[in-house]
């Protein structure tokens, strides 16, 4: 695998970026009276937990020119992505995205609350970004909650796809499928549209099966949409939720011809497990980037996402000698340390 040299950037990533308000301590949303303020969006998810292991990142996204939009901008900073693709929305009409998350403990489920509509981020245009950033990047990433926010916003992300596909740029795409967004017919007639231009294709078993009406084995599926589209890497992910606070995570990729799977990530206890597949992909595009094989994007990714899953918040905070332990401690046989000191 070859990526193009001396960009600007190793990855660029398109997204909205919410406000996270969520109850403190476990709480239900109708009984507290105070909230936690915090950046939450899918794609900002990824760049920036590639970009805190050591990747250059940037995240092409639009807020309200106003204090709410200055607080979303200093945590991209601080999740190390660049700013230099955010707009700013002058309009009358300027809002942020909001979405409420309520943490659940056994046997309450965690649940969300979106309030979206109608952002800042949907009327972002073409015209908006210079030209000369679609040579600037070494991969492009996209999800289809993007697609979905947005009829012109839809228009806008597809034509940047094949902007950055023609300027070189590998194309990494999440289907990310969200029945409150879209429907499964409509959906799988943009995502299907899509998929001969993406290089690393990320996707559940249960949105291939259901929404994408794939059939076969799990292998047999991933195998189909490098045979069908040309896709280089197809990655799927399994969590298995044994409580909203313990969970078991492991992934197979496919790539060259052959399947990579390891040992799933047992008894993961959950802080917050919002972002952890977001985590997940960015570790695996880290991994192809820095070592350009689906041994290394595999471990570092089921390793990002296990650790995510302990962090509070959206955005991953591991450093590369973080999750090297991490891995390393996985595979270890016989005692180990109970602090790392």
């Amino acid at each position: 695998m070859e990526f193009k040299e001396n960009t600007d950037f190793d990855l660029i990533g398109l997204g909205e970026v919410m406000l996270r308000l969520s109850p403190p301590n476990k709480e239900k949303i109708s009984q507290s009276e105070t909230f936690e303020k915090n950046a939450g969006g899918s794609e900002l998810n990824v760049v920036s937990g590639a970009a805190m292991l050591g990747i250059r990142s940037a995240i092409v996204t639009k807020l309200p020119e106003n204090k709410m939009g200055h607080f979303i901008r200093n945590k991209i900073r601080y999740g190390n992505v660049s700013d230099d693709y955010i707009i700013y929305d002058h309009s009358p009409q300027k809002r942020l995205g909001v979405y409420y998350y309520e943490s659940g403990a056994y046997p309450r489920k965690s649940s969300v609350i979106y309030d979206r509509a109608n952002s800042s981020f949907c009327s972002l245009s073409l015209d908006e970004l210079p030209e000369d950033i679609y040579a600037k990047t070494k991969i492009f990433h996209i999800s289809s909650i993007t697609l979905a926010l947005d009829p012109s916003l839809k228009e806008t992300a597809i034509k940047m796809i094949h902007k950055f596909h023609e300027a070189g740029a590998y194309i990494s795409f999440d289907v990310n499928y969200r029945a409150s967004l879209w429907s499964e017919e409509e959906a799988k007639k943009t995502v299907e549209a899509i998929f001969p231009y993406v290089d690393f294709l990320f996707v559940s078993e249960e949105t291939s099966r259901r929404m994408l009406q794939r059939t076969g084995t799990l292998e047999e599926i991933m195998k189909g949409y490098a045979d069908t589209y040309g896709c280089t890497l197809i990655a799927t992910t399994r969590r298995e939720a044994v409580s909203p606070t313990h969970h078991n995570f492991n992934s197979k990729i496919y790539m060259n011809g052959n399947f990579y799977e390891e040992e799933p990530y047992n008894n993961i206890e959950v802080i917050d497990r919002i972002g952890s597949g977001d985590a997940y992909l960015a570790g695996v595009l880290y991994g192809l980037i820095k070592y350009g094989t689906p041994e290394r994007a595999i471990e570092i990714g089921n390793a990002l996402s296990a650790v995510k899953n302990t962090v509070a918040g959206d955005m991953s905070a591991s450093s590369i000698e973080e999750i090297e332990s991490v891995i390393k401690s996985h595979k270890a046989t016989g005692h180990q340390d109970e602090m790392v000191r």
